[in-house]
């Protein structure tokens, strides 16, 4: 089943590609590879959540900033098929880089990531590699950003 199939079948409608805030493009592709800068939890236009992922009153829940991630992901893939034309040209995701803005004492980093990784497993049925890296503070105050690696046919 095809990428974009599976999309569908998950009721996955991919968003428009979000804009720059900064000087850089969403994508690039290189040879067989697309680089994606680090995408935000961005969704029609807007930041849906700032501050800080931890466990605490004044902090993004884990479990929210998981979510994020996914959207994260998920504004990836559309910097991507906007450079391919189709997601169906992606022989795999390779990397996975995700930036958590934390609280010092949290280390929950890689359940955060695992939601940009999650859903790329549905869309792509292969795991890869990834890093999950805690940090102080992200641009927009985003909780996270996710970055993506794909290979192309």
């Amino acid at each position: 089943m095809s990428a974009e199939q599976r999309l569908a079948d998950l009721g996955i409608e991919l968003p428009d590609v979000v804009p720059p805030v900064a000087s850089y493009v969403p994508a690039v592709r290189s040879g067989q590879y697309v680089y994606t800068s680090g995408q935000l939890p961005m969704a029609e236009g807007a930041l849906r959540a700032t501050g800080k992922v931890g466990d605490g009153d004044d902090l993004v829940d884990p479990a929210r900033a998981k979510d994020l991630a996914r959207t994260c992901a998920l504004n990836a893939l559309a910097a991507v098929r906007s450079l391919t034309g189709s997601l169906d040209t992606v022989t795999r995701v390779v990397k996975v880089v995700g930036f958590v803005a934390s609280d010092p004492s949290f280390t929950g980093q890689p359940g955060v990531i695992n939601g940009a990784s999650d859903v790329l497993g549905e869309v792509f049925g292969e795991p890869h590699a990834r890093s999950a890296v805690g940090v102080a503070v992200l641009p927009l105050d985003a909780p996270v950003e996710v970055e993506i690696v794909v290979e192309l046919a």
